[in-house]
């Protein structure tokens, strides 16, 4: 089982292509992914997007990309020859006109004047590139997976710990339901009685004994709440994304507490439902981690 937040980073040199990735996922329902990185990286969104989404199926990732080249072919210096020859020509015109017999340039002032010397960085090689990026996001992916692992084992912990505390509670409401029929009979049997002297019909009197049946029976609900509990202990084991079925069966749980809630007039089982909803609410926090 694998949570949704989690963390991966990895840097790799080669060739002098100095290239950082980092993974950074939160809770989404759905798998949104967004990048941050130099434009001349554009070409690899998708492929980056392919590579992702093949090891991760939910969460919200930023993707953040570092790169430096420093390869001695990257770069290439341009001197201007005919604006140094143009430089030269006018220090030569200033230098007459203030009568200086020969005007004293270095190289260093001729390198430093605008537009001499022009740096341009020669085209990326793509197949590099994206031989480089593949290898890189695959490794920081390694590391935010491994983070999500981590946590998710240790969700499934706390869920199953949850989940024994509600089976626990179910058991106390088992114990407790035969009691309260009990008592249930004993008031029906009062309530009868009352009927009875004032003569009231039959059909009448079935009617109530039905509804007040039917208002007190909790054991279809005790019976799906049990099998939920097992369906939900089953899912934990499945080896693929299962928040969303864990979602759905958290709801069904809840609806049966809910009910049982309110069939039940006995007071002790109302704490004890009110109890393992305060479970159920716990147990719905979590789930919203999980991939």
């Amino acid at each position: 089982m694998y949570s949704m937040t989690g963390f991966g980073r990895h840097m790799q040199d080669i060739s002098g292509r100095q290239l950082t990735v980092e993974l950074k996922s939160v809770n989404h329902r759905f798998l949104d992914i967004n990048f941050r990185m130099p434009r001349s990286f554009a070409f690899l969104e998708d492929e980056m997007r392919k590579q992702i989404g093949r090891r991760i199926s939910r969460g919200h990732i930023d993707v953040y990309i570092s790169y430096k080249n420093l390869r001695e072919d990257q770069k290439t210096v341009l001197v201007d020859r005919a604006l140094v020859n143009g430089y030269m020509t006018a220090l030569f015109e200033i230098a007459e006109m203030a009568g200086i017999d020969t005007p004293q340039v270095s190289v260093t002032d001729l390198a430093g004047l605008r537009d001499v010397m022009t740096v341009t960085e020669a085209e990326e090689d793509r197949e590099a590139l994206l031989s480089l990026v593949a290898e890189t996001v695959d490794a920081a992916l390694n590391a935010l997976v491994e983070m999500r692992r981590s946590e998710g084992a240790e969700i499934k912990a706390e869920l199953l710990r949850y989940m024994n505390q509600l089976e626990a509670l179910a058991d106390e409401i088992q114990a407790r339901y035969p009691e309260t029929v009990e008592e249930y009979r004993l008031r029906l049997k009062t309530r009868i009685e009352e009927l009875i002297k004032n003569q009231v019909e039959e059909q009448r009197l079935l009617q109530e004994v039905a509804i007040m049946a039917e208002r007190s029976a909790i054991d279809e609900e005790l019976v799906r709440l049990r099998s939920h509990i097992a369906q939900l202990t089953a899912v934990l084991e499945e080896g693929e994304p299962i928040g969303r079925k864990i979602d759905f069966i958290v709801q069904e749980l809840n609806r049966e507490v809910n009910t049982i809630s309110s069939k039940s007039q006995d007071t002790a089982i109302t704490r004890l439902a009110v109890d393992a909803k305060s479970v159920i609410e716990k147990l719905r926090e979590q789930v919203q981690n999980i991939e």
